[in-house]
C-alpha cells in the first residue's frame, strides 16, 4: 500500500471521527434537556415521560434550526469574507441564544398561523399528540435538508407538520385552506421580492460607486447614506421584530428611535470614512473594505432578531405540551417557561456550531460568488424586506428571503455580464477585415472607459463611418476569437444545480413535513398512550 492511499484512509478516519464527535455532543445536549425537563416537571401531577420525551424532541429540532436556518444570516458575510467561518460561528451563536432567551417572548402562538380549526385541539390527548408529531416531523425534514445542503423555512417545517397531524385528526374539512394558500404564495413572493431588492441596492452601488471614474471620490459621498440607511433599517427590524415582545412598541416610536439611529450613525461614520479612503487605491477591491464592518453588525442583529423570532419553530409545541399537562387550555396559546426558552436557544447554537458550516457555504460560496458589497445588499434585503411585507400584510419567509436576495444578486451579474458581452459584439460588427491585436487594444480601452464614456463610443458605432475617421485602427474579432468571447462572457454566475435543489426543498417542504407528521401522528395515535 502507497503513501497516497494510506492519507486518504487517514483523512477518511478523521473525518469519521469528526462526525462521531459531533454525533456525541448532539446527543448530550439532548439528554441534558430531558434531565433539565424532569428537574422543572415538579408541577406535574403526572406525564412526566411525556414531558421529557417532548423536550428532547424540542432540543432535537432546535439543533436543527441551527444547523439549517441560521446560515441565512451569517452565509454571505463569510463568503464575502468578511468574516471567518469561526467568527461567524461565534457571533451568530451567541446572538442567536441571547435573542432567544431575552426577547424569545412570553408566549408563544402555537397554532402556526390559524392553519387548522381550534376544535380539533379542544381534547387535551389529541392537542399533545399533534404538537409532538409535528415536532418531530419538522426536527426529520430540517435535519434531511441540512443533509443535502438545501436552507428551508423552519416555519414551513413546523406549519406543514401541524397541518399534516391536523388532518389525521379531524379531516380535510378542519384546514384553512385560504391561509394554507397565503402559505404558499410566500414560495413565490418572498424570494422574489427579497431578489428584486437586492438587485436594486448593488445597481444602485455600481451606479453610484464602482462604475465611476473617481471611486473614491464617490464613496465618500455614498456610503455614509448606505450606513445611515442600512443602520435605520436595522434599528426597526430589530424593534419591531427582535425585541417586540420584550418592549412593545408602536409603529411611530419606532421610526422615531430607528431615524435617531441612524443619524448618530451617519455623523459617526463620516469622519472614519473620509479617513480611511485618504489610504485607499482607486479599486473596486478597495472600496469593498467600507462594508466589512458593517456585515458583521448585519450579522449580528439578523441573527439576534432570528433567534427572538424562529426559536418559537423549537420550543412553541413544546411549550404548549407543558402547558397542556400542567392544566389544558384549549391550546390556543402557551407561556414559555425560562427553561424551555434557554433548550430552545441553546439548542440553536449548538447545532449552527456542529452542522451550520455546511449550509453556511451553500448560502455564501456555492450559489454565486460574494463580495463585500454583494453581501451587503443581500443582507439590505433581509431587513428591508421582511419590513415592507409585514407592512403590506405579505406572507414571507425570511429564510426564502435571504436566499432570494444571493439569487437576485447573481443573475443581476448575469444580466449585466451578457450586457456587456453584447456591448462588446457592437464594437465586434462595426469593423471589418482588422487584426486581433487591435481588436483587444480596442476593447482594453472600452473596458477601461466610465459608463457614461462606453455609451457614448456605443452611439458611435451606430454609424461605421464615423467610428472609423474617429479611430481609423479600430479593429474586428475574427471567427475564433468571437467564439472564445462568447464562451467567457455567457458564463453562468448562478449555479443552476443550487438552484433547482433549493426550489425543489421549498416546494415540498409542507407537503413533505405534512406526510411525515401524518404518519407519526396515526402511530402514536395506535399506541394508545395515557395522557
Amino acid at each position: 500500500m502507497d503513501i497516497k492511499n494510506l492519507n486518504q484512509i487517514e483523512k477518511a478516519t478523521k473525518f469519521g471521527q469528526r462526525d462521531v464527535a459531533k454525533l456525541g455532543l448532539a446527543i448530550l445536549f439532548v439528554f441534558c434537556a430531558a434531565a433539565l425537563a424532569s428537574l422543572y416537571s415538579t408541577t406535574l401531577s403526572g406525564n412526566v415521560g411525556i414531558l421529557v420525551i417532548a423536550t428532547m424532541i424540542g432540543g432535537y429540532m432546535a439543533i436543527n434550526i441551527g444547523a439549517n436556518d441560521v446560515a441565512n444570516n451569517v452565509g454571505p458575510a463569510v463568503g464575502s469574507k468578511a468574516l471567518t467561518m469561526g467568527g461567524a460561528i461565534l457571533i451568530a451563536a451567541i446572538c442567536e441564544a441571547s435573542g432567544a432567551i431575552i426577547a424569545g417572548g412570553d408566549v408563544v402562538d402555537t397554532i402556526r398561523s390559524g392553519i387548522i380549526s381550534k376544535s380539533i385541539l379542544q381534547d387535551r390527548e389529541t392537542f399533545i399528540l399533534l404538537m409532538l408529531s409535528a415536532l418531530i416531523a419538522g426536527a426529520l425534514w430540517l435535519h434531511l435538508a441540512t443533509a443535502i445542503g438545501a436552507p428551508v423555512s423552519t416555519t414551513h417545517s413546523i406549519v406543514g407538520g401541524i397541518l399534516g397531524a391536523g388532518i389525521v385528526a379531524g379531516g380535510a374539512g378542519i384546514v384553512n385552506w385560504a391561509e394554507v394558500a397565503r402559505i404558499a404564495a410566500s414560495w413565490v413572493i418572498s424570494p422574489l421580492f427579497g431578489g428584486v431588492v437586492a438587485a436594486i441596492f448593488l445597481m444602485l452601488i455600481k451606479r453610484a460607486i464602482t462604475y465611476q471614474i473617481d471611486k473614491i471620490a464617490a464613496a465618500k459621498k455614498v456610503v455614509p447614506w448606505l450606513l445611515f440607511v442600512m443602520s435605520g433599517s436595522f434599528a426597526l427590524y430589530l424593534v419591531t421584530k427582535g425585541l417586540k415582545r420584550l418592549i412593545p412598541l408602536s409603529l411611530p416610536l419606532a421610526l422615531l428611535i430607528s431615524l435617531a439611529i441612524a443619524v448618530i450613525v451617519f455623523f459617526l461614520s463620516r469622519p472614519f470614512i473620509l479617513k480611511v479612503a485618504g489610504s485607499m487605491q482607486n479599486t473596486k477591491e478597495e472600496i469593498n473594505r467600507f462594508f466589512t464592518i458593517p456585515l458583521i453588525f448585519a450579522a449580528a442583529l439578523l441573527s439576534f432578531a432570528h433567534g427572538a423570532n424562529d426559536v418559537a419553530n423549537a420550543i412553541g409545541p413544546l411549550a404548549a405540551i407543558n402547558e397542556a399537562l400542567i392544566g389544558f387550555s384549549h391550546g390556543d396559546k402557551a407561556g414559555v417557561p425560562l427553561w424551555i426558552m434557554a433548550i430552545g436557544g441553546a439548542g440553536i447554537s449548538l447545532g449552527l456550531a456542529l452542522y451550520g458550516p455546511k449550509l453556511i457555504k451553500t448560502v455564501g460560496s456555492e450559489i454565486t460568488d460574494l463580495d463585500q458589497i454583494r453581501a451587503f445588499c443581500i443582507a439590505m434585503s433581509a431587513a428591508l424586506t421582511v419590513l415592507i411585507a409585514s407592512q403590506l400584510g405579505l406572507p414571507v419567509s425570511s429564510t426564502h428571503i435571504a436566499v432570494g436576495a444571493v439569487f437576485g444578486v447573481g443573475f443581476l451579474r448575469e444580466h449585466l455580464k451578457k450586457r456587456y458581452y453584447e456591448m462588446e459584439q457592437q464594437i465586434i460588427e462595426a469593423h471589418q477585415d482588422e487584426d486581433g491585436a487591435k481588436v483587444q487594444e480596442f476593447l482594453r480601452r472600452f473596458k477601461k472607459a466610465s459608463t457614461p464614456k462606453k455609451e457614448l463610443m456605443l452611439k458611435s458605432l451606430k454609424r461605421k463611418v464615423a467610428l472609423e475617421s474617429a479611430d481609423p485602427e479600430a479593429p474586428r474579432f475574427n471567427k475564433k476569437e468571437k467564439k472564445q468571447l462568447k464562451k467567457v462572457y455567457k458564463q453562468e454566475l448562478v449555479k443552476r444545480s443550487a438552484l433547482n435543489k433549493i426550489v425543489a426543498t421549498w416546494i415540498i417542504t409542507v407537503p413533505a413535513a405534512a406526510l411525515l407528521s401524518a404518519g407519526i401522528f396515526a402511530f402514536l395515535k395506535s399506541l394508545s398512550i395515557d395522557l
